[in-house]
């Protein structure tokens, strides 16, 4: 995933957010500085002890009375969403329905996954009681994207919340308003604890800012090279750091998979959202005796698609403009270096939109493959088997989704269980996205760490591993006081146990 990160900003000034689909203006932003970061924070951790202090329920209380906020005003949420990134707005409407099924999970489920849980003693600890809870860190940090302002950042947000933290979100530049809007609805859902979510705004220095702030965790989504910037600042204070960096996710067909599902599912996977989706598809590897037949089905479909700022558009512009040139670069160096362009090419790019593009026979080498273009681009590339798919799926710096097409839903999954990806889902595309109790991340230039799902709200706790006395031991092998004997004795017996099991 890319993003911006514009020079700073004078304390206290503002900035203009615009329309990426027409350039108009749409409202004015502070731009906030360490000062503001700082004063919110100590908001945050102040309203946060009285959070923690709540019983389960009554968090739980709270956030579903949120959450039935967000669902009330739900077209006013989409249409802030709609008018900051581009996209249409039953895309919109969506995005806030995939995040009231997340953020209901996470408030029904975290007493269940986070409440104290007794563990089991050896036999040399038979006297001690066990068991360990799960503590709110304290203040989170989110650093939100633009392609997702709503659904991605409140995977972090509403996990953190549920475990009895408090959040301080910086949305990403480009849709400030959306982050706004939601800190809004919570004050006015859950009164008694205002501030609880609060929100700065502004670019990089702004993000710096809050890495620095003295938050307990830091959860960010963007680019790996930014990423890295962020995770360094972290790393002078020790500050915990979660990372989800975007992908180059791969789809695999295999010969028995039903074509017209799977060419759906990949048009839709890879031009949805302009092609601005970490886990979006972007490379397919279809066996050679399907691949021709694939490519006519997936070029039929995505033929018929077309990106504009109306309503009838089935995607929008390119929310960041300067991803345009990333674009037109992939597909230009791709169809100089040997592809073919089954559908566009270089000419596609009309800014501030970008025409489907799909392209086959793509050297696996090039920036097209091998970089995340995050734009309505898709290679289909012929493999000679399953096992060739796998190998050039798993070849790439990034693993965060993929998903397989297979007749078999048995063989799919055992096809699934080879890729290096964090998320894959069988005969569907994003089929994990929706499921609020699996959790979602990657690895390697994708990131580390876990949103969504028990991981999730994990994420965002401190284990506490606690042990009490029940009696006296018969021999107190923690005592100055026990006799080098008796203490040779224990481990005598220990040892002669550990040989016989």
């Amino acid at each position: 995933m890319t993003e911006t990160a514009p020079d700073a900003a004078p304390r206290s000034s503002t900035f203009t957010l615009r329309s990426p689909a027409t350039g108009a203006p749409l409202a004015e932003h502070a731009v906030d500085g360490p000062e503001e970061v700082a004063r919110a924070v100590a908001r945050a951790r102040q309203v946060q002890a009285g959070w923690a202090a709540l019983s389960a329920p009554r968090r739980r209380a709270h956030l579903l009375r949120w959450k039935r906020a967000l669902a009330s005003d739900l077209d006013a949420v989409a249409r802030t969403i709609a008018e900051e990134t581009g996209k249409p707005a039953g895309d919109a409407a969506l995005e806030v329905v995939l995040t009231l099924e997340h953020l209901g999970w996470a408030a029904r489920n975290a007493d269940r996954v986070l409440g104290r849980r007794r563990v089991r003693t050896g036999l040399f600890t038979v006297h001690q009681r066990a068991w360990l809870t799960h503590r709110p860190v304290g203040v989170v940090g989110v650093i939100g994207p633009w392609n997702y302002p709503c659904y991605t950042p409140m995977g972090s947000v509403g996990y953190a919340l549920a475990a009895g933290n408090a959040v301080v979100l910086k949305p990403s530049e480009l849709t400030p308003g959306t982050g706004l809007l939601l800190a809004e609805l919570f004050d006015r859902a859950v009164p008694a604890h205002a501030g609880l979510l609060t929100v700065v705004t502004g670019a990089a220095a702004t993000g710096e800012a809050l890495a620095r702030s003295g938050i307990d965790k830091l959860a960010f989504t963007g680019s790996p090279g930014t990423a890295r910037r962020v995770m360094a600042v972290c790393a002078e204070t020790l500050t915990p750091f979660l990372a989800e960096c975007g992908g180059k996710d791969a789809v695999i067909v295999t010969a028995d998979a039903d074509l017209d599902a799977a060419a759906d599912a990949i048009v839709w996977g890879a031009l949805s959202n302009a092609g601005q989706t970490c886990a979006g598809v972007e490379r397919v590897y279809a066996v050679r005796e399907i691949h021709a037949d694939l490519c006519e089905r997936v070029v039929r479909r995505a033929g018929a698609l077309r990106p504009g700022a109306d309503g009838d558009a089935h995607y929008g512009p390119m929310t960041l403009t300067g991803q345009i040139a990333t674009v037109e670069r992939h597909v230009t160096d791709a169809v100089s270096s040997g592809a073919r362009a089954l559908l566009g090419g270089p000419e596609s790019v009309r800014a501030p939109f970008v025409a489907p593009v799909v392209l086959t026979s793509v050297p696996e080498e090039s920036a097209a493959m091998t970089e995340e273009t995050f734009g309505p681009v898709v290679a289909v590339n012929a493999v000679a088997d399953v096992d060739e798919a796998v190998a050039r799926a798993n070849d790439s710096r990034y693993a965060l989704g993929a998903a397989v097409f297979c007749g078999s839903r048995r063989t799919g999954a055992a096809i699934a269980a080879r890729l290096r990806a964090g998320a894959v889902s069988v005969n569907s595309v994003l089929g994990f996205a929706a499921v609020p109790a699996l959790p979602f991340g990657g690895s390697g230039d994708s990131g580390f760490g876990r949103i969504h799902g028990a991981e999730g709200l994990r994420a965002f706790t401190a284990v506490q591993s606690t042990t009490v006395q029940r009696f006296a031991p018969p021999v107190a092998l923690t005592s100055f006081e026990v006799p080098a004997a008796t203490r040779e004795r224990a481990v005598r017996l220990a040892r002669a146990l550990h040989l016989r099991h």
